[in-house]
């Protein structure tokens, strides 16, 4: 396993990229080839794999096939992208690349705010359909509570029901958004991708989305940007890390899953 490349936003090497851990909510086992990967089980019954690949950042192109491809290898079977990422196209390719079925992939992808605001949700899903070359999407997201996403979540709904995307849910989202959402909306989120790291746990609202049934997908697992070196640099991973024989990075992720 290249492990610059699985680790996101670890500096130096091809990429910065953001990896997303699953918070348990209940977890079933399921194991691929190579290495085993846990799943757990969503609120609609729809199965994710806890740790996946996110391409924030990663350039449209070779890089994001490529680092897909070699995710791919390593066993990764979720891989994240996002309308605003503008790399779509060359998820799918890699995808394809691959040569594993769709079927066994998770793909999550998200519709980003101006299309909220302007209330183009669908069309928007739709030609995110057509960059990845797929005839549906695993887990489609609102990227942000931007004005008019309660409006995008009844569109979402109806994505759903008609078999466009598989599971439906929010990110950057805070419960007082999903309680004006579901006002009117009829299908609970699935997930809501938010920020948390060691040095902000997010732990509240951590805490309030689980009691409602609803996952937790967390990007920025190493704190990102600046921090990613600060935090992978800190004293007590680094002993925690030799202790078992792990990088600091490898510390962190655990810390998340446990």
């Amino acid at each position: 396993m290249r492990e610059n490349r699985t680790y996101g936003s670890v500096r130096g090497g091809r990429q910065a990229f953001h990896l997303h851990n699953v918070y348990e909510r209940s977890v079933e086992h399921a194991y691929s080839t190579r290495p085993a990967m846990q799943n757990i089980k969503l609120n609609d019954g729809t199965v994710i794999p806890r740790v996946g690949l996110g391409v924030f950042r990663a350039r449209d192109g070779e890089q994001t096939e490529q680092s897909v491809l070699w995710a791919l290898e390593a066993g990764y079977r979720h891989i994240d992208t996002a309308k605003a990422y503008r790399n779509e196209a060359s998820v799918g390719s890699a995808i394809r690349k691959s040569g594993i079925p769709r079927e066994e992939i998770f793909i999550t992808t998200k519709v980003w705010n101006e299309d909220v605001r302007q209330g183009t949700t669908r069309r928007a899903c739709l030609e995110s359909l057509q960059k990845l070359g797929t005839d549906y999407i695993d887990l489609y997201l609102i990227h942000w509570p931007a004005e008019g996403y309660e409006l995008a979540w009844k569109e979402m709904e109806r994505l759903r029901e008609e078999g466009y995307v598989r599971s439906i849910g929010v990110s950057n989202f805070h419960m007082h958004h999903i309680d004006t959402m579901m006002i009117k909306g009829k299908i609970l989120p699935s997930v809501d991708q938010i920020e948390a790291h060691p040095y902000f746990t997010n732990q509240k609202l951590i805490d309030d989305l689980k009691e409602r049934g609803i996952a937790v997908e967390v990007w920025s697992p190493l704190a990102g940007g600046n921090h990613a070196a600060e935090l992978l640099a800190e004293p007590v991973l680094q002993e925690i890390g030799a202790k078992y024989g792990k990088t600091s990075a490898q510390v962190v992720l655990r810390w998340h899953l446990q």
